[in-house]
């Protein structure tokens, strides 16, 4: 059974693995993150760990026998509002399991975060990155252009009492 963690040190060799193993899915559908994300992720890594310990962000993982499904992130924490951002690995898509970790993660921000309101940005070419946003309550409020590409914002308000 997939379990969402807070992203952490220990994370870092399963985060890669799951970057490397799924960069050409990817691809397909956002942004490449380029060689050199590779090869200082250790440095990036780090840097992302600092950002969630000044409260500015939020990063998860979605695990599964100790290797990466998924990652799940808050960006940008601040006036009760957030971003959303996720990928997921290949093989684990069309499971539903993107969905419902997106509907968990609305949970947490707004019960762990004090958040009210979440935007995600999908392209309009990622078809499954729009649906999950759908299913998880999420709707569309206007254009964006995600990693330079044609895209839709979505907005979901969000409740505490909603998840108690």
């Amino acid at each position: 059974m997939p379990v969402l963690q807070r992203l952490n040190a220990g994370h870092a060799p399963a985060v890669l693995a799951f970057e490397l193993a799924n960069r050409a899915w990817f691809a397909a559908s956002i942004s490449d993150r380029g060689d050199d994300y590779f090869t200082e992720f250790p440095d990036r890594h780090n840097a992302l760990l600092a950002e969630q310990r000044a409260g500015v962000c939020a990063f998860y993982v979605l695990v599964a026998d100790d290797a990466v499904l998924g990652r799940f992130n808050l960006f940008d924490i601040g006036n009760h509002s957030a971003t959303l951002g996720y990928r997921m690995a290949e093989h684990a898509c069309g499971r539903g399991l993107a969905t419902a970790t997106v509907r968990d993660l609305c949970g947490l921000a707004a019960t762990e975060y004090g958040l009210r309101r979440l935007r995600a940005a999908a392209a309009d070419r990622n078809i499954a990155s729009r649906r999950v946003l759908t299913k998880a309550g999420f709707v569309p409020t206007g254009p964006a252009s995600p990693g330079g590409q044609p895209g839709t914002w979505f907005e979901r308000n969000l409740t505490a009492a909603e998840w108690r």
